[in-house]
């Protein structure tokens, strides 16, 4: 299974020169603990940056600063990870393990940015597969007490 196949695709989004106050008006409104900064290249969003609420909290509230005049730019993450859509599932969670990061943009072969991958939906996805799994064994169990009693 791809990373493409499972990501998903409403990410929210803004541009570098928004203020913060925007992005944190988007995450409460999407309730969403991140948003990704994209560049816009001839219609496509190329992610270039992320900003999370913790970036909030302890990038502005906890230093005082204005929020109305910092641009999302001013804070976002100087380095954004994305993996493309056709990566497998199991890479893109290593891949975030090897990073220490929470969200992984997924793009397309251009860049253009398709989807998201979170921690919580990496967790959901594999809680899912392991219940799959305990009924398997479950199954097994009835199956081998009705044909061998």
């Amino acid at each position: 299974m791809t990373v493409g196949e499972i990501c998903n695709r409403e990410v929210i989004v803004i541009q570098r020169d928004e203020t913060i106050q925007e992005a944190a008006k988007l995450m409460r409104q999407y309730h969403v603990g991140a948003v990704i900064v994209v560049d816009k290249h001839k219609d496509r969003s190329v992610p270039v940056g992320i900003v999370t609420d913790r970036d909030l909290v302890v990038e502005i509230l906890a230093t005082e600063l204005d929020e109305a005049v910092i641009t999302v730019g001013d804070i976002m993450a100087p380095e954004v990870f994305t993996v493309k859509e056709n990566t497998a599932t199991y890479e893109a969670i290593e891949f975030m393990r090897r990073k220490t990061i929470r969200r992984l943009p997924i793009v397309d072969e251009a860049g253009e940015l398709v989807g998201i991958l979170t921690l919580d939906d990496a967790l959901q996805l594999l809680s899912e597969q392991f219940l799959d799994l305990a009924k398997l064994v479950r199954y097994e169990q009835k199956k081998e007490i009705r044909h061998r009693p």
